[in-house]
């Protein structure tokens, strides 16, 4: 099966959140422990698509299996920044599909003006702190006990990539 890498559309929506569920119930890589309610990510995504937000997923065979988005900062004095959320299903995970997500996003975004975009990842989570620095992302802090997941305390890495602007 091939895997597509398309704009988020709306009859994306249940299958995204159906990947933002099982990635977050993995109880590792989100801050989530499961999906919002339908009716928030509903408005989520059409959202984006009414403003432009750069958000793309990953389909196979009409089943969405990744997502990757960057979502512009609100406040004026910081539109030209976003920030980057994604996930992969376990199952399709090591296949190269959050290299292609990462891809299309972030040129998305800096097409979109963005020219600063960051995110925050576990300081555990090795193989996406390392798919971010092959796309330029650099370490600039270290939030200390940033999440607590079943008792135990989590550092989160800052990482932001700056464009050319």
């Amino acid at each position: 099966m091939s895997i597509d890498i398309e704009p988020i559309q709306r009859r994306h929506i249940t299958g995204f959140r159906e990947v933002l569920d099982a990635v977050a119930r993995e109880r590792r890589y989100l801050a989530l422990t499961e999906a919002p309610p339908m009716s928030q990510v509903r408005r989520f995504v059409l959202g984006n698509l009414k403003s432009g937000t750069a958000q793309f997923v990953a389909v196979e065979d009409q089943r969405v299996v990744g997502w990757c988005d960057v979502r512009p900062k609100p406040r004026e004095t910081l539109r030209h920044s976003g920030t980057l959320g994604m996930g992969v299903l376990a199952s399709h995970r090591g296949q190269g599909i959050g290299t292609r997500l990462m891809a299309a996003t972030l040129e998305a975004a800096e097409a979109n003006g963005l020219n600063r975009i960051e995110l925050l990842v576990r300081a555990d989570n090795e193989a996406a702190i390392a798919l971010y620095r092959r796309f330029g992302f650099d370490t600039e802090g270290t939030c200390r006990r940033y999440m607590q997941m079943d008792g135990v305390w989590f550092d989160a890495l800052l990482m932001a990539r700056l464009g050319n602007k």
